[in-house]
């Protein structure tokens, strides 16, 4: 064997000499101190899972508590629009009416979401035109707290419809830029152009329901900061209601 060979086992065996011995313990402490962190760790983990769990629970349980008491809420002043039919006059001048929705309608009673679907207005600030007949101003009177609605004008009629004016035909959302659809599906109505679809409107005549139909709900514009502040931008447009004329301004705002 040569010398070199022989140097280097010896060298090896010296750094195997070397290696420090752990007293046993040392080695016994560390391992109940890992073991005290291992039931620590897993105990935290409980404790969180089971302090989300009891949060949900309670959420839960809150909207529960909130949904029934919007149900108790729609119950009573349903029951107090019967005791008070004076509160659904009609109006002397005006014949068309405008209505918005500004509220969800989440855990309200059965009536309040039926007459929503029957309005149309199953998405948040969507408006429809109504005619003012003493059966639409109950239905109105009954989704007061969650639209507004007004007497809209010739020019906010006329805006509306030239910039967000859609038509359902065929299962399709088709803009109101064809003459010719319009006197197709409307024709037998008198309506033949889009001038005519807007004086239809403004003053409703007979075939109101069957051209208001035609008419998809219109989606307003929505300023990008209302969903980060909600609260804000429902105290600058208001709150829901009749407003009479001021629709007009409403209109303006977000169309």
């Amino acid at each position: 064997m040569c010398g070199g060979c022989r140097s280097g086992k010896m060298a090896e065996a010296e750094q195997r000499k070397k290696i420090p011995l752990v007293p046993e313990n040392l080695l016994k402490k560390r391992k109940a101190y890992q073991a005290l962190k291992a039931t620590q760790a897993k105990q935290a983990l409980l404790a969180r899972r089971e302090r989300k769990g009891k949060v949900f629970q309670f959420k839960r349980l809150e909207c529960f508590v909130y949904d029934a008491w919007r149900q108790r809420r729609d119950s009573v002043r349903l029951r107090r629009l019967n005791v008070k039919p004076h509160a659904l006059e009609m109006p002397d001048k005006h014949s068309l009416a405008f209505v918005i929705r500004l509220q969800k309608i989440n855990g309200v009673s059965s009536l309040v979401q039926q007459t929503i679907a029957r309005l149309r207005l199953k998405k948040m600030f969507s408006g429809v035109f109504v005619r003012v007949t003493p059966a639409n101003l109950r239905v109105l009177r009954i989704v007061e707290p969650y639209v507004t609605w007004g007497f809209p004008n010739l020019k906010s009629v006329r805006e509306l419809i030239l910039k967000r004016g859609q038509a359902r035909v065929n299962n399709k959302t088709v803009p109101l830029t064809d003459n010719t659809m319009i006197e197709e599906h409307l024709g037998k109505f008198g309506v033949i152009c889009l001038e005519d679809l807007i004086h239809e409107i403004a003053f409703p005549g007979e075939h109101f329901q069957h051209i208001a139909r035609f008419l998809r709900p219109f989606q307003l514009s929505v300023a990008r900061h209302a969903t980060k502040n909600r609260a804000g931008f429902l105290k600058e447009m208001g709150s829901p209601g009749y407003r009479g004329e001021r629709i007009n301004q409403l209109i303006r705002q977000l169309n």
